[in-house]
């Protein structure tokens, strides 16, 4: 795992206490791609999670986007969420 994937998963690990987490760095699949010049990531992750219960879809990408706001910021370009209840 990569130490911007890692940064990523103790974040969401921190923010959500999933009983499940995949973090994929895909950021070599994107090598030559405009967002990949900003030295930004493209990153695919697999979140499950008891707080996601009775969230709406976007409300759980909403949440998952508010616990990475810095590394949004800072280390990822893209990111595919899959983030489910339990």
């Amino acid at each position: 795992m990569s130490e911007r994937s890692e940064r990523i998963a103790a974040r969401l690990q921190a923010a959500f206490a999933p009983s499940e987490l995949q973090v994929i760095d895909e950021s070599h699949r994107h090598a030559g791609h405009a967002g990949a010049a900003s030295g930004k990531g493209h990153f695919k992750l697999r979140i499950v999670s008891a707080q996601f219960a009775g969230l709406s879809l976007i409300a759980r990408h909403r949440a998952v986007y508010s616990a990475l706001a810095e590394e949004m910021e800072n280390d990822i370009h893209a990111l595919a969420i899959e983030a489910l209840p339990p």
